[in-house]
């Protein structure tokens, strides 16, 4: 993908050098357990926005496993734009996250809103996530720098790509160079969606760094139909992985309901995606020979 680098993005992003592609460090792949973001297949995160009681997610954890997703996504602290919405379980949440695990054996990513929670969240999680409200948030970044885990940074709703780089960059300097990037949408002026899906900025940030990068459909989308969509096109594009909001009743849940796939809505976008990932690990596979081939030319 180098070849088709623009020449205006070595400026641009080379400046980030411990997360910027570079020939000797071409592509990071981030090991969670058993499972490696960024190598030869798409890793799939699915579960609820936020974990709600023991049988809401203990009965998501076991339909997204069943379906194929490696990773259960859930918020124990939920940073609600209303004082009035839903605030999350919190340490509870965190051990029910523990109990799915158990019974499934799916690793875990929860969000991490302050540099408080870090030790604490880091005692459940495999991946902490960064949300897009806390991508600027440089004590936040700077403690998961020091964790010990995985760091899932999202894009910030109205972040470039050069000021997502950025953000990695502090938390590589910290001393975590385990980072896995996220699409996630932007604001733009359009209404129609809850944020806009930059499908490019997957190639442009596979292109200038070598962190693995994955895609977030249900929050670009907003829209329960527009998530399988937005995921083929992701993965279509090169999407490393991707995490998808899930839920037993979305029409009941506690936080993003409308944006939330039912269980056989999952089962049916993963059948659906099965053709593309098939075509996208066998391109993974070949990439290695094919690089040889043009270094040999």
């Amino acid at each position: 993908m180098a070849a088709f680098m623009n020449p205006a993005w070595n400026g641009q992003f080379s400046c980030f050098d411990l997360v910027a592609k570079t020939e000797e460090r071409s592509r990071t792949v981030v090991r969670v357990r058993d499972i490696e973001i960024g190598g030869s297949e798409v890793v799939v995160m699915a579960g609820p926005c936020a974990v709600e009681s023991e049988r809401q997610l203990l009965e998501t954890a076991e339909a997204v496993a069943e379906a194929g997703a490696r990773v259960l996504r859930g918020g124990a602290y939920k940073p609600r734009s209303s004082p009035y919405a839903f605030q999350g379980l919190g340490i509870e949440g965190l051990k029910l996250l523990r109990k799915a695990q158990d019974e499934t054996g799916l690793a875990i990513v929860t969000e991490v809103l302050s540099e408080k929670d870090v030790d604490q969240i880091a005692e459940y999680a495999d991946i902490m996530q960064v949300g897009a409200r806390s991508m600027e948030n440089y004590a936040l970044l700077d403690s998961l720098g020091r964790c010990g885990r995985p760091v899932l940074l999202k894009r910030g709703m109205v972040a470039t790509l050069e000021e997502l780089l950025r953000s990695a960059q502090i938390i590589a300097l910290a001393g975590n160079p385990h980072i896995i990037l996220c699409e996630r949408g932007i604001r733009t002026f359009e209404t129609a969606t809850r944020n806009t899906l930059d499908i490019s900025a997957i190639p442009v940030l596979k292109t200038v760094s070598h962190l693995p990068v994955i895609a977030d459909p249900s929050h670009a989308a907003g829209v329960r139909c527009l998530v399988p969509m937005l995921a083929r096109a992701a993965v279509a594009v090169g999407a490393d992985g991707l995490i998808v909001e899930v839920h037993p009743s979305p029409e009941k849940a506690l936080s993003d309901g409308d944006q939330s796939l039912t269980f056989r809505e999952f089962r049916s976008m993963m059948d659906d995606l099965q053709p593309y990932l098939a075509i996208e690990q066998e391109a993974r596979q070949l990439r290695p020979q094919l690089l040889a081939l043009a270094g040999a030319d």
